[in-house]
């Protein structure tokens, strides 16, 4: 079996409302690349990374003489051709990787029969357990969904998204309002949900001293982890230091010689595993394997994924026996998907294993088309902005947080 050629297609798919993080908005929408890999026996192997537009498809297009001819069961050589050292010293090639090698582990499964965690070593759950993700979130007005703010407002969606789908964890992404809302709003959620674990993510807004009080704030609480509180190995380490919380990291460990110095210095404790960041699915398991082996904490991140990229992180969880916390997941934030049969459901806050050779799932062509026409009338948008603050940017440690008050003041 060879590769005779390669397709890639931007799509952009709308979420229930737009999600604020600490360093910008998903402006009510995720955009992603597809990529789809056709063999000379007529297979077809799909994959998907995020971003895109004319730069990310002819990003992969113009690896397009790495990979006709190439064996797509030689996923050890296509890492070397696609992800070398000096490739990525001069043009970081990972994520353009892991999708490529998606679609090759999709299409060895089809060709040998076989499930993707098979090629990894075969499943040890059949079903995955996730977390909410409760986003502040601002209103969408064609749908009337969004726009809480107030601990009572993310406590009735954090019961809705339960009600819904079953989750008995419940991860904050906190950063965008100051520390002691976010507090509060913990808090809040752990007394409304007393029989669950929580988690509390501000996406490194913090500096060391504020992520150590608002850690001994809430280490009172049924933490499963404290993520990323603030940036570096460095500060997570002294926060570690002085919180009885576990740490954990998506940003700051997520290659081999970050997980070295990690370990060596024991800066954190959990590592969140990103079957993208991590440069594919091969990579993500081999990094859980590592951990294992140092008897480090283990889960599943979550990057805006739609049903390609979550098959693969449903493959990763299955696989990994050290993994001890349930996965991350934006994609019940999503109001469609662009696999066959529509969005994968969850059942008591789990999602099952694909069970079809492959990844599992099938590309709707219908849907890439009308996502992809879709991407055309609107275009990207900039993770690191917030439309409605534009004159608003970043700065870590945060010292610009929006203001709780002045927005419920805004909206009456």
């Amino acid at each position: 079996m060879k590769i005779v050629d390669v397709r890639a297609t931007t799509v952009t798919v709308p979420l229930e409302a737009p999600l604020r993080h600490a360093n910008g908005t998903h402006w009510g929408r995720f955009v992603r690349t597809i990529v789809e890999l056709i063999a000379d026996n007529g297979l077809v192997g799909i994959g998907e990374m995020g971003g895109g537009g004319t730069s990310a498809e002819e990003t992969i297009k113009g690896l397009k003489p790495y990979l006709v001819g190439h064996d797509p069961l030689q996923l050890e050589q296509l890492r070397w051709k696609i992800m070398n050292p000096v490739a990525s010293l001069y043009n970081n090639r990972a994520q353009v990787h892991a999708a490529i090698e998606f679609a090759c582990i999709d299409l060895a499964g089809k060709f040998l029969g076989i499930r993707a965690c098979d090629l990894l070593g075969g499943a040890l759950r059949n079903e995955i357990p996730f977390a909410s993700y409760l986003f502040y979130r601002y209103p969408n007005e064609k749908t009337g969904l969004g726009g809480e703010i107030t601990p009572d407002e993310m406590v009735l969606h954090a019961m809705d998204l339960s009600k819904k789908f079953g989750f008995k964890t419940h991860k904050l992404k906190g950063g965008v309002f100051p520390p002691d809302h976010d507090i509060e709003v913990y808090k809040a959620l752990s007394s409304a949900f007393p029989n669950s674990s929580f988690r509390l993510d501000p996406n490194s807004a913090w500096s060391v001293e504020e992520s150590i009080r608002v850690g001994k704030a809430i280490e009172n609480l049924n933490n499963d982890y404290f993520e990323d509180p603030t940036f570096g190995l460095e500060g997570m380490r002294r926060v570690r230091n002085f919180v009885k919380i576990p740490t954990a990291t998506n940003t700051v460990v997520i290659n081999f010689e970050q997980m070295a110095s990690c370990i060596r210095t024991e800066a954190i404790d959990v590592i969140l595993l990103d079957t993208t960041f991590w440069g594919g699915l091969r990579q993500a398991y081999k990094a859980g394997q590592v951990l294992e082996t140092f008897q480090w904490g283990a889960s599943v991140h979550s990057s805006g994924e739609l049903g390609i990229q979550l098959a693969t992180m449903l493959h990763l969880g299955a696989s990994l026996p050290n993994i001890g916390f349930a996965a991350d997941a934006h994609y019940h934030h999503l109001t469609d998907d662009i696999i066959k049969g529509g969005k994968m459901k969850y059942g008591d806050g789990k999602i099952k294993l694909p069970e079809s050779p492959g990844l599992g799932v099938e590309l709707d062509y219908e849907k890439l088309k009308q996502y992809s026409e879709l991407y055309k009338e609107l275009g990207g948008y900039s993770y690191d902005r917030d439309p409605n603050r534009p004159d608003w940017y970043c700065i870590m440690p945060e010292r610009n947080f929006a203001d709780p008050k002045r927005e419920m003041e805004a909206r009456k």
